[in-house]
């Protein structure tokens, strides 16, 4: 699977697709849900309840945006995938995440629910065929094909955990 045309996407996802170099993503793709585990496996449960900032997200809290991103991305993939036409709309992050219940649950349990949700993602592109990878749809009033919604996936992961390290373990 390789790297979006520019035409493939909005600019305003260029912050995400920047942060992948692979011309590949394959292995990227699945490497990710193991380098999570990497970095946030280890901590101890207090500290996910940190937050760098009064207002701003904690540890755990992060962690469940980047599951409710891979769900997302996902539905929007098998969408646009598959011909579905209709447009499809944004979400409000900031309402999801003040209803997922994150600090309540372990590392463990939002690592999981992470990796299996990669987990079929890899298996539904890894299926897919290079018309099906092309296809462009309409998601948050934009143009985007399923190629760069893959890239854009993993350099939300990728840009969260920039941010993590960067604003959050240092401190923890």
């Amino acid at each position: 699977m390789y790297k979006p045309e520019p035409h493939e996407y909005d600019q305003y996802y260029h912050k995400y697709i920047s942060l992948v170099a692979e011309p590949d993503i394959r292995d990227a793709f699945k490497a990710q849900p193991g380098g999570l585990r990497t970095v946030l496996g280890g901590l101890d449960e207090a500290k996910g309840t940190f937050a760098y900032e009064n207002g701003k997200w904690t540890i755990k809290e992060v962690l469940s945006h980047l599951i409710d991103g891979e769900r997302i991305f996902a539905y929007r993939m098998l969408r646009i995938s598959r011909g579905d036409e209709t447009p499809i709309e944004g979400f409000e992050q900031d309402g999801y995440i003040e209803n997922s219940n994150a600090n309540n649950r372990s590392f463990a349990d939002l690592l999981d629910e992470f990796e299996l949700s990669r987990k079929s993602n890899v298996i539904f592109l890894n299926n897919l065929d290079a018309a099906g990878l092309a296809r462009m749809g309409t998601a948050s009033g934009l143009p985007i094909s399923v190629r760069a919604l893959a890239n854009i996936s993993i350099g939300h992961v990728r840009h969260h955990l920039n941010i993590l390290n960067e604003r959050y373990l240092g401190q923890v």
